[in-house]
């Protein structure tokens, strides 16, 4: 959706081989080793990720020209530890691809927010980088499209067939679908995946629903298809009520749920719902759910506990407004506010502001809600 625009800043052009790439984490790891004395968490983590991951630190993008939901979107993929783990690991293109590859551009980028000399950095590079792929520059964007861009580009160009599985398996949610014909009762079930989970904020009756558990319950609940939604029977041989419903069959590490904040009028207008819709700090999807709504056995369920690690918050209206990240250090356990070249510690309390208020119609709302699995090896 809109945004308003920001200063633009042009920022050196970085290049850097292989050579240079490996030498500058090398030193990475030095500098930590011999500044720090590692605590308990921290040398859990370590012995996962290495030193240089944990340096994930808060540093924020400037915005270029309406590009505060790139750069919104951007910091969730680069302060997450378990996706940059992925990043480090990429294979270097060849210097006359590097311009045209996504994956080493938010490398570099990456580096470059962790020299630790900056409190923000420019994401020119990374941005001229994805015009190439129809990702404008100077132009509004819509950040739950623009994450799935961005992964799809990334899974793309992604040469190592084991990096593959581990970004798919870091992001990828899936799904069961049931059709069961109300005539005959011939059912068919398809699976499917996803990589954000989209809640509608409305029941079927166009009522709010009131918190996010509610909109995950609705999500999964059986639906009557009739009238012009009717499906084709192969059995009947002709077009016949059925009842859809969706069973839970696996959740990702890193979950993204899309709050459909924006909605079409009968008028085929576009509107914004600002409505209230608490989210939690911790989801348990086995508490959330009916046995009936899952399709997955005592092992996956045991891993269907959350904690919140980001909100995508929009401020605005649909013709313009302005977005911001809110992200927990997953090293530090410290929530901070990125927004652009602006980064601040803000407390629980400051997140919440983004559940929204009906009377507040340029407030600032949830839009993304990222949550990360509970005991994550």
């Amino acid at each position: 959706m809109g945004q308003r625009s920001g200063h633009q800043e042009r920022s050196k052009k970085l290049e850097m081989t292989q050579s240079e790439t490996m030498k500058t984490k090398a030193v990475v790891q030095n500098n930590e080793e011999a500044s720090e004395e590692l605590n308990p968490r921290k040398q859990r983590l370590t012995s996962v990720f290495g030193v240089a991951d944990l340096k994930n630190g808060a540093v924020g993008l400037y915005n270029i020209g309406l590009s505060c939901c790139l750069n919104s979107v951007l910091q969730v993929f680069l302060m997450n530890i378990y996706f940059t783990r992925i990043l480090r690991r990429i294979t270097v293109p060849p210097r006359a691809a590097q311009k045209r590859n996504v994956l080493y551009q938010m490398l570099l980028l990456l580096e470059k927010m962790q020299c630790g000399k900056q409190k923000a950095v420019s994401p020119m590079d990374l941005a001229s980088c994805l015009s190439a792929y129809r990702v404008k520059l100077f132009a509004t964007h819509d950040a739950a499209q623009l994450f799935l861009t961005l992964w799809n580009l990334m899974k793309m160009q992604m040469e190592k067939p084991e990096l593959v599985k581990e970004l798919t398996d870091l992001y990828t949610i899936c799904i069961q679908e049931h059709l069961a014909c109300q005539k005959c009762s011939l059912e068919t079930k398809r699976k499917s995946s996803m990589l954000i989970l989209p809640l509608s904020m409305l029941d079927s009756n166009s009522h709010m629903l009131k918190t996010l558990e509610d909109c995950l319950q609705h999500f999964f609940h059986p639906v009557e298809l009739t009238d012009h939604n009717m499906c084709l029977c192969e059995q009947c041989g002709k077009r016949t009520p059925f009842l859809q419903s969706m069973k839970l069959v696996h959740l990702p590490h890193s979950l993204t749920i899309h709050l459909k904040r924006f909605c079409f009028e009968k008028s085929a207008y576009i509107h914004k719902l600002n409505n209230n819709l608490p989210f939690p700090q911790d989801l348990d999807f086995n508490v959330i759910l009916t046995e009936n709504q899952c399709q997955a056995d005592n092992n996956e369920k045991a891993g269907w506990q959350y904690e919140l690690f980001a909100v995508v918050a929009h401020s605005g209206s649909t013709s313009f407004g302005h977005y911001c990240a809110y992200i927990r250090s997953l090293t530090e356990l410290k929530w901070y506010c990125f927004n652009d070249s602006h980064v601040c510690q803000v407390s629980w309390d400051d997140v919440k502001t983004t559940y929204g208020h009906s009377s507040l119609h340029l407030g600032e709302t949830a839009y993304l809600l990222i949550y990360m699995k509970k005991h994550l090896e």
